[in-house]
């Protein structure tokens, strides 16, 4: 009977120990995958297939499903792996290796069953049929970026090849030319980005001919600034209008007024004592 209960007890403390570890195991793994996520959202550098929300609105709109990337006809999309420096198991691509073919159809977005990736956000409205059409020149996937110092266009070598890659030639990308005076008989190529046009497929980055692309695409907010609704482009309508919507009756006009009275009185400065 002694044994029995001996037993048992082994029994039953092997039993604790393991259900132990396993919680044990069970929070270092959350420990590890809660630094996994924190990181890769610190590292917003992951370029994303058209139409997708912003980043930190996609990240938590997407369900990881892998749709959007079976649809890809050209194996542009895959879904990040450790390392990858995003979330893991979201659609991203990489234009150096692969980059985008800028499809009319646009197949990887209508299946996107969560609404990470917004067919409205590259769609038109017609305004006859009042009906919305695909348009993937609509998409803001990132922008393309030049570094002068490493573009051989811009040493004086003759190079068009991100250029002669746009699918948007002459609108997002356009060449500058520019006497070369060092040498004076050529002329530089200087390949122009438009901000504007670019949807940031990185077609271009793909074609650069150095070793690392000299342009390269960053997501957009990466790489923008913000002017802020405070500055009126003065010489476009549709912007001057905004400065109709502001309410130039302003409740503290009278303690404006009052406290610029105040400064210009000098009743404070100048008195009987001086």
């Amino acid at each position: 009977m002694l044994e029995y209960f001996k037993n048992k007890m082994t029994t039953r403390r092997d039993a604790l120990k393991s259900m132990f570890q396993g919680a044990g195991y069970l929070a270092l793994g959350g420990m590890f995958w809660g630094e996994l996520v924190e990181n890769a959202s610190a590292s917003p550098l992951a370029l994303r297939p058209p139409g997708a929300l912003p980043e930190n609105q996609f990240t938590k709109a997407c369900i990881k499903c892998g749709v959007c990337v079976e649809a890809c006809p050209y194996d542009t999309l895959k879904l990040a792996q450790d390392g990858d420096n995003t979330v893991v198991g979201t659609p991203h691509f990489e234009p150096r290796d692969v980059a985008c073919a800028m499809c009319t159809d646009i197949p990887c977005v209508p299946v996107c069953p969560s609404g990470a990736l917004d067919i409205n956000l590259v769609s038109v409205l017609n305004k006859e049929t009042k009906e919305q059409k695909l348009d993937i020149n609509k998409a803001k996937m990132g922008l393309a970026v030049i570094n002068k110092e490493s573009c051989v266009a811009f040493w004086g070598i003759q190079c068009d090849a991100c250029y002669r890659a746009c699918p948007l030639m002459d609108e997002a990308i356009f060449i500058d030319y520019e006497k070369n005076e060092r040498t004076g008989k050529h002329a530089y190529l200087k390949p122009v980005v438009n901000g504007d046009a670019c949807t940031g497929c990185g077609l271009c980055e793909h074609a650069c001919i150095t070793e690392q692309p000299a342009i390269k695409v960053f997501p957009v907010d990466l790489v923008t600034g913000k002017v802020g609704d405070h500055y009126i482009k003065g010489w476009e309508k549709e912007d001057e209008k905004r400065l109709k919507e502001v309410d130039e009756t302003r409740s503290d006009d009278a303690d404006v007024g009052s406290a610029m009275d105040y400064l210009n009185s000098g009743d404070d400065i100048f008195n009987d004592d001086f």
